[in-house]
């Protein structure tokens, strides 16, 4: 017994050695490396250790890992980061996208896509925050931030989204540097009065609290003048949400000239100030009308966001993957659109910590095959566009931990 005993002791020395020998926790191999932060797009091997990438290099023996991902004919990214979503979700009844039922816990609708990091688009406010970080950011896998609206109440829907009085810059800035680890900005939302002082206040809060604005602006009738809110209220860094929406009732402006096919002039302008331009797709707010002439014309989004809710995922949103395979099936060069949901998102909201893989950077990767086949692109108004190739998730690591793998490409499969 004794014997047996020694036995087995040191064969479980053994193996906790033989685990602290090996230099990575993961090697992915031979998938195409798209990194748009450092200009990589060949294939590259990546070794992951303790959370962070280690290695990018040609070659990288297996032997030396603990799990072998075979990514070959497949691409290896940047986690996505999604900008603007809505996952402040909840059980109150009449809260719309602040701890109510249209918003998603972001877990399940994430991972399977690519995405590691989510913004929670305007969903809380200054006073209902703490809520939003205990039941949403402290209980999620997924990195989940919040650009916080400029109304207390969050986005209630409704007369809680018209109400001034509620949009205090002083309190949503204190509340924000309060919680400036998971705070990116400030967001304005829905408002139907022709009155710039929402727009203002969320802009006066950036400055105190030195983050930038996202406005999802229009309502009115007549709209608003865009060019007056890129060029007099808005500053360089702040960020002009459903970019390429063209909503009924003449209630927002458009980019593009309806009549002409057109980008605007001032648009350009806009462009040259250091606006940014984010998809934010949403159930209704993107019009190939508005996309295919703008990208024909070389006005690329800035960002490529989903603005996920239950509404727009069953509609013809569908997930990132889905709108970044539109940009795609549009003419859109991928490492383009890659770059527009990882490395220039971590810009746009000053955490570039994420959205890139470097030696040492946090290990939060995707890998996508392209799928081959006949698929339909569709939009809100039934216009769609048939292409042959669209993205899909096979791999998604978080931290430096598999968090979904769709077809068990990893070996062994823990």
């Amino acid at each position: 017994m004794k014997r047996k005993s020694l036995l087995t002791c040191c064969l479980l020395c053994l193996a906790i050695f033989s685990v602290q020998a090996q230099t990575y926790s993961i090697v992915i191999k031979g998938g195409t490396v798209i990194d748009p932060k450092n200009n990589l797009n060949a294939i590259m091997d990546v070794g992951i250790f303790e959370g962070k990438i280690k290695k990018i290099a040609k070659n990288i023996d297996p032997k030396e890992a603990r799990q072998v991902v075979d990514a070959k004919g497949m691409y290896v990214t940047p986690g996505l980061i999604d900008i603007h979503g809505h996952v402040f979700a909840g059980t109150q009844p009449n809260h719309y996208l602040s701890d109510g039922f249209v918003a998603l816990a972001p877990d399940g609708y994430t991972f399977r896509v690519g995405v590691t990091t989510i913004v929670d688009c305007g969903g809380a406010g200054w006073s209902n925050f703490d809520t939003f970080k205990k039941n949403i950011i402290f209980n999620s896998k997924t990195r989940v931030l919040s650009f916080m609206n400029i109304v207390g109440q969050g986005m209630r829907g409704g007369d809680y989204e018209q109400d001034t009085s509620d949009m205090d810059p002083q309190l949503a800035a204190a509340v924000a540097l309060r919680n400036k680890n998971d705070v990116v900005g400030f967001k304005v939302a829905h408002f139907q009065g022709r009155d710039w002082k929402p727009v203002d206040n969320a802009v006066a809060a950036g400055k105190l609290a030195k983050m930038p604005v996202i406005v999802d602006f229009g309502g009115s009738t007549p709209p608003l003048s865009l060019e007056e809110l890129f060029m007099k209220h808005l500053r360089p860094g702040d960020i002009f949400t459903h970019v390429y929406t063209l909503l009924p009732g003449d209630i927002r402006e458009t980019v593009v000239d309806e009549k002409t096919a057109k980008v605007k002039p001032f648009v350009w302008d806009a462009v040259k100030r250091g606006i940014v331009f984010d998809v934010g797709y949403g159930g209704a707010s993107f019009n190939y009308s508005q996309a295919i002439p703008a990208l024909k014309q070389g006005f690329y989004p800035s960002t490529i966001s989903t603005d996920l809710h239950t509404g727009s995922m069953n509609g013809s949103m569908k997930d990132m993957l889905s709108v970044m395979s539109k940009f795609y099936v549009m003419g859109w060069d991928l490492p383009s659109v890659i770059k527009a949901s990882t490395w220039t998102p971590a810009q746009v909201i000053h955490r570039e910590n994420l959205g890139h893989i470097s030696e040492n950077a946090i290990a939060d990767v995707a890998i996508f095959s392209m799928r081959n086949g006949k698929f339909g692109f569709y939009d809100k108004t039934g216009y769609k566009m048939e292409g042959k190739q669209k993205l899909e998730c096979e791999m998604t690591i978080m931290g430096g931990k598999i968090v979904y793998d769709l077809n068990g490409i990893a070996t062994p499969v823990y």
